[in-house]
């Protein structure tokens, strides 16, 4: 058996399983048929509240950071310097982020007249999914190389309140039919403060280009609670990688988590629960279902046994960069590719599975078997050993 399946032998299956759950839910939502006919659920919330396809990106930053806390702890043991670890931090940070800028640059479309260079690199969206995993992944790491454990809750907390101050308390000025009006503590889709910032710091390159701002769900300023989404996983990740006695560590998952759900549901009549800005509240109820959830996978697996239903999600876990790069790139391919007057996409929704199950289950359906696909894929790629890592 070669080194790589005697890793994989020694990792936290039920870990493993919840990130492939989570990879396989991005890919679901990120890809219906068409985004005219989509069941509500797998939608994101419009603007405050949530819906099932909020857990996810929450939960994705959650499993980064349980993943760090056995990967740096055991490299700490090691009795290795510090400063020996950047260079591969800043490795990982680079590489994330530069597969998330690649992503943007992959056109959807090739109209008449198209120029890739002024069209998409010139306009290139600079924040995005992979790109906020990247930066928070290198905030994190510095805070784990350099705060205590104890001190890290403070810090944790700090980032939490001072975001919910700036928030509220921050003034800014935006240009409204000619005319500039001050706002201050407005948490609006559009006029609230992360927004403004985004509008300052990325004008053109943002993901939502408004009537009076550009701004982005995985702007700069959300990108701070963000981090304590990665530090909740952290210590999460200390306490299931403990000598605790299995069900204890179940017991404390459980209790964690539903602490954080009522906990985030009592700060959200302070501050909502937002995923676009990514509100202390989300922070702290999305925290406590990411804990449930790993309760649930670590008593199911770890302590009950019961792993045969789990292992699509092995194998979408072991290998999630890869299946999140190769199907975000390939689903904008197939909008590239044109069939007739349609791509590819709208050809194989229109009159395959529109035809079959109806425009809305026939977007699902699309869905669901392109995950089927790629789990296919990334099935060859398991049992030939072969993983993407960064």
């Amino acid at each position: 058996m070669s080194d790589q399946k005697n890793k994989l032998q020694n990792r936290l299956v039920s870990l493993d399983v919840f990130r492939g759950i989570t990879i396989a839910g991005m890919i679901l939502v990120n890809n219906p048929g068409s985004w005219s006919h989509v069941y509500p659920p797998l939608r994101h919330a419009e603007w405050n509240g949530w819906t099932p396809t909020d857990f996810i990106f929450p939960f994705f930053l959650f499993i980064v950071g349980v993943a760090m806390a056995y990967s740096f702890d055991r490299y700490l043991q090691s009795g290795q310097p510090v400063r020996a670890l950047y260079p591969k931090i800043i490795r990982r940070t680079l590489i994330l982020f530069g597969l998330g800028l690649f992503l943007h640059v992959i056109p959807f479309r090739f109209p008449e007249g198209y120029n890739w260079f002024t069209d998409t690199l010139f306009n290139i969206r600079i924040p995005g999914v992979l790109q906020r995993i990247a930066v928070v992944y290198f905030f994190t790491s510095v805070i784990m190389l350099h705060v205590t454990p104890k001190h890290q809750y403070w810090w944790g907390a700090g980032m939490l309140v001072l975001y919910w101050l700036a928030m509220k308390l921050i003034p800014f000025s935006v240009q409204i039919d000619g005319q500039w009006v001050q706002f201050s503590g407005v948490l609006e889709k559009e006029i609230n403060l992360a927004a403004w910032l985004d509008d300052k710091l990325l004008h053109g390159h943002t993901w939502i280009k408004g009537k009076y701002l550009h701004h982005d769900p995985e702007g700069f300023l959300s990108t701070i609670p963000a981090i304590v989404t990665a530090l909740t996983g952290v210590w999460t990740g200390r306490w299931v990688k403990s000598n605790r006695p299995k069900s204890e560590i179940a017991n404390g998952l459980f209790f964690a988590g539903c602490m954080g759900v009522v906990s985030g549901s009592i700060l959200a009549l302070g501050f909502p629960i937002n995923k676009y800005i990514w509100s202390p509240s989300y922070v702290v109820f999305m925290g406590g279902m990411a804990l449930l959830f790993l309760a649930v996978c670590y008593y199911a697996i770890d302590i009950r046994g019961r792993r045969r239903w789990s292992k699509p999600f092995v194998i979408f876990g072991t290998n999630s960069i890869a299946l999140f790069v190769g199907a975000s790139a390939f689903a904008r391919v197939m909008l590239a590719v044109k069939i007739g007057d349609s791509s590819l996409k709208g050809w194989l929704y229109q009159d395959v599975f529109s035809v079959l199950f109806g425009p809305l289950n026939g977007s699902l359906a699309f869905a669901v078997v392109y995950i089927v696909l790629w789990l296919g894929v990334l099935t060859i790629m398991y049992r030939k050993n072969i993983f993407l890592k960064i």
